[in-house]
Formats: C-alpha cells, sequence, structure tokens
C-alpha cells in the first residue's frame, strides 16, 4: 500500500516539475515569437503548478486518512482560483486588441511542439492517476486524473491554432486559439474556487 502511495507522489512530483518546464519554455518562445495562445498556455502552466502542489498536499493528506480539506489546501485553491480568472481576463482583453490591430506571430512551430508533448504527456499521467487512484479507492485521486483532462484540452486547442496559423497565417487564428484557453482558464478558475468552499467540481465527478 505505502509503494502505491509512493507513487501517487511521485506523480503528483512529476505534474508539477512539468508544469515548471513547460511554464518556462512556452513563455520564452511564446514572448520571442509574439503567440499569444503559447504565451497564455505558459502562463496557464505556471498556475497549475500552484494547484499541483495543493495536490501533492493533499495525496499526504489523504494518505493519513484525514479526509477534511486543511487551510493549506484551501488557500492553494483561492489561489489557483484567482490566477485562473486574472489569466482569463488578460488573455481576452489582449487577444481582442491583437484583433482589431491585426498581430501576427511570427511562427507558431513551438507551440505545435510543446502542445504535442504536452498532449502525450498529460494522456499518461491521467492513466497513470486514475489507475493509482483506482488500486488505492482514493475518490480524491481519481477526481485529479479527471481534471488533468483539461490539460489534454488545452493542449488539444493549442495543437489547432498553432497549426493552423502556419498553414492560412491568418492573425486572428493565434487569438482565436487564446481565446480558447482563456475559456478553459475560466472554468479551472471556478472550479477550483468552488472546491475550495467544498464544492464538487464538474470536472472531478
Amino acid at each position: 500500500m505505502n509503494r502505491l502511495w509512493n507513487r501517487a507522489l511521485l506523480l503528483a512530483a512529476i505534474s508539477v516539475c512539468y508544469n515548471i518546464l513547460e511554464g518556462l519554455v512556452s513563455v520564452y518562445f511564446g514572448y520571442t515569437d509574439e503567440t499569444l495562445s503559447l504565451f497564455g498556455f505558459g502562463l496557464d502552466s505556471f498556475v497549475e503548478l500552484i494547484s499541483g502542489v495543493g495536490v501533492w498536499h493533499m495525496i499526504i493528506r489523504v494518505r493519513n486518512n484525514n479526509n477534511q480539506k486543511d487551510s493549506f489546501e484551501k488557500t492553494a485553491l483561492r489561489i489557483t482560483g484567482v490566477s485562473f480568472y486574472t489569466l482569463t481576463f488578460g488573455l481576452f482583453v489582449t487577444a481582442i486588441y491583437n484583433i482589431y490591430s491585426n498581430s501576427k506571430p511570427i511562427t507558431t512551430v513551438w507551440g505545435i511542439i510543446i502542445s504535442l508533448l504536452s498532449v502525450l504527456t498529460m494522456i499518461f499521467l491521467t492513466r497513470a492517476k486514475l489507475s493509482i487512484g483506482k488500486k488505492l479507492n482514493s475518490n480524491a485521486i481519481i477526481a485529479d486524473a479527471n481534471c488533468t483532462k483539461t490539460c489534454v484540452y488545452l493542449s488539444i486547442v493549442l495543437l489547432l491554432s498553432s497549426v493552423l496559423y502556419e498553414i492560412f497565417r491568418i492573425g486572428y487564428i493565434d487569438s482565436i486559439g487564446a481565446l480558447g484557453i482563456a475559456y478553459y482558464a475560466f472554468k479551472e478558475g471556478r472550479e477550483s474556487l468552488e472546491k475550495s468552499k467544498g464544492k464538487v467540481c464538474t470536472c472531478c465527478e
């Protein structure tokens, strides 16, 4: 049993480390290539990092047979929710401005590469977390695995917008991709705040 809990902690640590790396690379190339969707994707990864730390703490708590959220988790969820809402607002305003000013990325090649890696990584983490959660009969870990699916959807949005831009070279495609990321950021923000209040979020059902 301890081995399974250790694997659950390892998966949480992998999620945190991957989000740090993904966030740094995405923000860097999003800024240098002037692609809003990739830049926003990177910022989303940093917010996911805060959530990941909360999940890591949650696993330790559940392993110790404590099924009540403590102040650390509630605070992490509230910070995550507010951060996602802030990201949503920033992406929405910037995307509208870019559409109005007809801004175009230099290239979205890095968006394609990063999103493909992210899709594969998040699918692996989702399946691994589900497997561990079922073996431990832990609803909390299973819920986290289901919520990880949102990261897959975000990556697909980035992939589609990046590929379509490289094909058609129409500037607003990148902005639409950023709006798609803003939509999921809003959903994650709402769900994080609901979880901080003890409610069950839709992604975790």
